[in-house]
């Protein structure tokens, strides 16, 4: 019983000193210090020895102005043994809020001199120094350990410092040393070296930082300097320069840079730089030895030519595809090209019962689950556009079983959902919305709930459905790739459903496809007549982003771009948009983006 009650106290104790643990950080942090140092004083007194009370009880009374009592108890913590020399940086710091700066640098003299003593106190020294923003100190500390203690290095410490200090030459060079003299990976300087990089050329800290890599190219030549070059180039978007690099790097490490190249194939073409992302696959497709690069640089030219088509690249490409099927037929390390075959047959030559039949050839390979799955969602998805839908379901259901928990999974049962609601089954749709709304990807979430909110929004106030069902149709359309008669069912349904739900559904709908087709002025009328007339429904957020992107990406109006991106970081911060809205704001500002 007595040990029963023991236990008892303790655990009651230790609740105890939770709560006013949490109490008193939870009032310093909100500025309400009179009411944080009564909690911190009753730490202190139950848990002398806990740093981290004594720390929080002198930072209040220094926001107190109570800075004798700061003092007590760091003089006291000072003539413990075995006391930390930080004290003595704390002490010097206590000095420096009262405007001493005399009686502080005496402290901060004392903590340097326990340094020549025990270099191995330098990091942390160091580390309190720079959290007061005491640079030069800092450097000091580093310095004294590293010089008493040759094994000791914290150049990178240093180098962060110099950078806090804006001297970004010195900074720059510091931690190419740390690089070239292999004490610090590429990837971690690189890292902390984008914090002062912008994305214009011009930028000084770019202009300062090539300046830097090229000195050091000439003093010692390196493929070092290239890459470092390469990335510079990249951060800018001058893809062109950046595969110059590139090739001058795969010249000095042969095949093994092709991943390299393949990287930056992979980025110019996300960033629609059609003709550089060309040069790169074509010298990939020219110089590698291997097979399955070849084909993949292969694979992204016949991208790069469907991005814009006419009838006479529609013939070439069917002809490239029949020359690659007849090379490398149905090998299991070359499956993405009867994979993409089928698509081009299907979306590019709207013929898909051979496609149909090419993936069918590929399921009789001997694949694991995830192979057989990636190959069902293509078939599946041409059973879509065939209007084969009940055959497409099956496919869909079966990789939903077979990977469940897997993003593909999840993006199958979207697929479901999305299937039939081209179908005109509205409530089954819904029913796989539902569970979706929870998925773990963002972005099938986020594609989960606007469907959803649509067709039940839309449900609601017309109970025949007239104008969903139009909707379904042109979206319909859209998949299938017949974009000029979503557009005017689209506005079919634009002109005689107005002041329904569903126009500002349309607007957007038509706006995105009119995008593809390179109407702008169109798309640029549909997107600001949702903002202007529906800045408060859900599609706002869309509609803001979409027109902040044609504005800097296709129409070259950086400052209207700029203030969409502002009104989803001010007015829609929940949006999924929003992330990308204020990096993508910041860029435009100028701003360093790490």
């Amino acid at each position: 019983m007595r040990l029963f009650l023991f236990i008892f106290i303790c655990l009651c104790s230790q609740s105890l000193v939770s709560q006013e643990d949490f109490l008193a950080k939870q009032y310093f942090e909100d500025g309400d210090f009179d009411k944080a140092v009564v909690f911190y004083e009753k730490l202190v007194a139950k848990n002398p020895m806990r740093t981290d009370y004594v720390e929080g009880l002198v930072a209040c009374y220094q926001q107190l102005e109570q800075y004798d009592k700061s003092e007590a108890i760091l003089l006291k913590l000072l003539n413990q043994r075995n006391a930390y020399p930080t004290i003595l940086i704390e002490l010097g710091y206590n000095h420096t809020l009262q405007e001493q700066p005399q009686k502080a640098s005496e402290y901060y003299e004392q903590a340097l001199a326990k340094i020549e003593e025990n270099p191995n106190y330098g990091y942390g020294m160091g580390l309190r120094f720079q959290k007061y923003t005491l640079l030069n100190y800092a450097l000091q500390a580093f310095s004294i350990a590293m010089e008493k203690n040759p094994r000791l290095d914290y150049n990178f410490q240093k180098a962060r410092i110099y950078g806090e200090q804006g001297d970004i030459e010195r900074m720059y060079q510091s931690y190419l040393n740390l690089i070239s003299d292999g004490k610090a990976s590429q990837a971690n300087v690189l890292r902390n070296i984008s914090d002062f990089i912008g994305s214009e050329p011009d930028n000084p800290n770019n202009v300062k930082f090539k300046k830097v890599v090229l000195q050091n190219a000439q003093k010692k030549p390196d493929v070092l300097w290239n890459q470092l070059l390469s990335w510079l180039f990249v951060q800018q978007k001058q893809y062109k320069s950046a595969f110059n690099q590139e090739k001058a790097i795969y010249k000095r490490g042969g095949e093994m840079a092709l991943q390299r190249l393949q990287g930056l194939g992979k980025i110019t073409l996300d960033n629609k730089d059609l003709s550089t992302a060309r040069d790169i696959y074509g010298y990939i497709a020219q110089n590698s030895a291997d097979e399955v690069i070849v084909l993949d640089a292969k694979l992204n030219l016949i991208q790069i030519d469907l991005q814009d088509p006419d009838k006479k690249i529609l013939e070439n490409v069917g002809n490239t595809f029949k020359d690659l099927m007849a090379i490398h037929g149905y090998d299991m390390e070359t499956l993405q090209l009867p994979i993409a075959y089928a698509k081009f047959l299907t979306f590019n030559m709207d013929n898909p019962q051979p496609g149909i039949e090419i993936l069918q050839k590929c399921l009789q390979l001997p694949l694991n689950n995830y192979g057989k799955s990636y190959i069902k969602s293509t078939l599946a998805d041409i059973l879509v556009y065939d209007q084969r839908f009940n055959q497409a379901l099956i496919y869909f259901s079966q990789i939903q079983k077979d990977l469940k928990n897997d993003v593909l999974g999840q993006e199958a049962r979207f697929k479901v959902a999305q299937t039939s609601f081209y179908k005109g089954d509205f409530d089954w749709a819904l029913t796989q919305l539902k569970v979706l709304r929870g998925s773990t990807s963002q972005l099938i979430a986020n594609d989960a709930m606007q469907l959803s909110l649509l067709i039940s929004d839309n449900s609601l106030e017309d109970s025949t459905q007239t104008a969903l069902k139009k909707y379904a149709r042109a979206d319909f359309l859209a998949y299938q790739n017949k974009k000029k008669e979503a557009v005017g069912l689209l506005e079919d349904i634009l002109q005689n459903h107005k002041g329904e739900k569903i126009e500002d559904e349309a607007l957007l709908k038509q706006a995105e496809i009119l995008t593809q087709l390179k109407d702008y002025e169109k798309a640029e009328f549909n997107y600001l007549k949702i903002v202007t007339f529906y800045p408060h429904d859900i599609l706002a957020d869309d509609a803001n982003f979409a027109l902040a992107e044609l504005y800097r990406n296709v129409l070259d109006q950086p400052d209207k771009a700029k203030a969409h991106y502002e009104k989803i970081i001010y007015n829609y911060q929940d949006s999924y948009y929003f992330p990308q809205a204020r990096r993508n704001f910041r860029q435009l500002r100028g701003d360093s983006i790490n």
